[in-house]
């Protein structure tokens, strides 16, 4: 869980939310009002109650539920936006004989549900009414292809060489069950029916065409639930994320995103994301104390301030030394061996989920991380810090990576075209 943080702004790139009336034909001005309690002006952030038939006086939606994330745009939603409270990523494998064709077909029809469900509309089949009630909620809907989906569609000269299977690390306790897929979905909401109502949209679209491989189902902390906006805190009690890239990053977009000129050309604007379900072994981590675990991290648990002094944003002092000669932050500390200079400048975007399972039979949680991380190439990104993780990051002895998976995710849809159409049919 490398040490980066995960940025708040949208993306620089996404278009300014549209004015939406709903079906009665009442004004956005009239549905969404004001951002209820805290008296803050929506202006332009919110969407619409798109098929909730609302009366003029009706209450008006909250900030949280008025919030809309742009579909089409030049990269894809779910990558630049803000942690999300819920979220669901989801592997499909195309059905026995489902090849280039019947792929293009799955894409547009989800591409189709995506706009309109971020738009805070129905879906445009069979809607459940899940959601009805709800506005957009900051709702994203993400998609990517897996190494195995070149094969399926006949589009192995198309497959790019940066989605090359990641190697194995010593730490890894792989189900491959739950691992790769030849698509992938990432839907990302701060309500958990909105999430939820997309999840089921989509898996209903899959029709014949492909079939669930595996599920996962993640959260962070609500938006609101703190004083001011900080830095979310894992499972593990710490502060996950302090030092990620920023969009303000005069460098973000080369470390994230393969350029416009980038081979092979359908990926222009993309990236690509390695997803991880990492299993925390709380029951060992809960038993150190607060200083033990701190020396695990590196920073302090209570503000994320690196050991060596000053707050959470203070450049760490790898040099620094104690009265005993022995380095502040520890040679096997996390946050030393997950700094950018300390693998060739290596950097990913990372956009996390925690998750809870349940407990297993004999007492132990079944929780941990839905790792998400996005570059422009994971040689580049993740795979050179996991190698020095994997080689002795103190933290190794309290997780157990149990899933993985590496997505090509394509640039953004312009509008009237659906995501990977410049792969499927190029």
């Amino acid at each position: 869980m490398p040490d980066q943080s995960i940025p708040q702004a949208r993306t620089p790139d996404a278009p300014p939310a549209e004015p939406v009336s709903g079906a009665s034909g009442i004004s956005r001005r009239a549905l969404l009002g004001t951002a209820g309690a805290t008296g803050l002006v929506l202006g332009t952030a919110g969407g619409a109650v798109g098929y909730a038939s609302a009366p003029a006086g009706a209450t008006p939606l909250t900030s949280v539920g008025a919030e809309r994330a742009m579909f089409h745009g030049k990269h894809q939603p779910g990558i630049t936006e803000g942690l999300q409270a819920r979220g669901h990523l989801v592997a499909f494998d195309l059905a026995a004989g489902a090849g280039r064709k019947e792929a293009a077909a799955l894409l547009r029809r989800w591409s189709t549900t995506a706009e309109r469900l971020m738009a805070g509309e129905a879906a445009p089949h069979g809607d459940t009414d899940v959601a009805r009630d709800a506005g957009p909620s900051s709702l994203t809907v993400t998609f990517g292809f897996g190494y195995s989906f070149f094969g399926r569609t006949g589009l192995e000269k198309q497959r790019p060489g940066a989605l090359d299977p990641l190697p194995d690390f010593s730490s890894d306790h792989l189900d491959r069950s739950r691992s790769d897929g030849d698509l992938w979905v990432q839907i990302g909401a701060n309500d958990a029916l909105v999430a939820f109502h997309a999840l089921r949209a989509i898996q209903k679209d899959a029709g014949s065409a492909a079939r669930v491989r595996w599920q996962m189902n993640g959260f962070n902390r609500s938006p609101g639930a703190t004083a001011h906006p900080m830095t979310a805190r894992n499972l593990m009690g710490q502060l996950d994320g302090t030092r990620n890239p920023q969009p303000t990053d005069t460098d973000f977009d080369q470390r994230i995103f393969v350029p416009a000129s980038g081979e092979p050309a359908w990926m222009a604007n993309g990236s690509y994301a390695v997803v991880r379900r990492i299993r925390m072994l709380l029951d060992d981590w809960e038993k150190l104390s607060l200083t033990a675990q701190e020396q695990v991290i590196g920073r302090r648990k209570a503000n994320g301030a690196p050991l060596s002094g000053g707050d959470e944003t203070t450049p760490m002092d790898l040099e620094k030394t104690d009265a005993h000669g022995d380095y502040v932050v520890p040679l096997t500390a996390h946050a030393r061996i997950t700094r950018p200079e300390k693998n060739g400048g290596a950097a990913m975007l990372r956009r996390p989920f925690s998750y809870h399972d349940g407990i297993d039979a004999d007492g132990t949680p079944d929780a941990g991380l839905l790792f998400i991380c996005w570059q422009a190439d994971p040689l580049r990104g993740f795979v050179p810090v996991q190698r020095k993780l994997d080689r002795g990051d103190a933290l190794s002895k309290y997780i157990r990576h149990e899933a993985s998976g590496l997505f090509a995710v394509p640039g953004g849809a312009a509008k009237g075209e659906y995501v990977g159409q410049r792969l499927l049919e190029g």
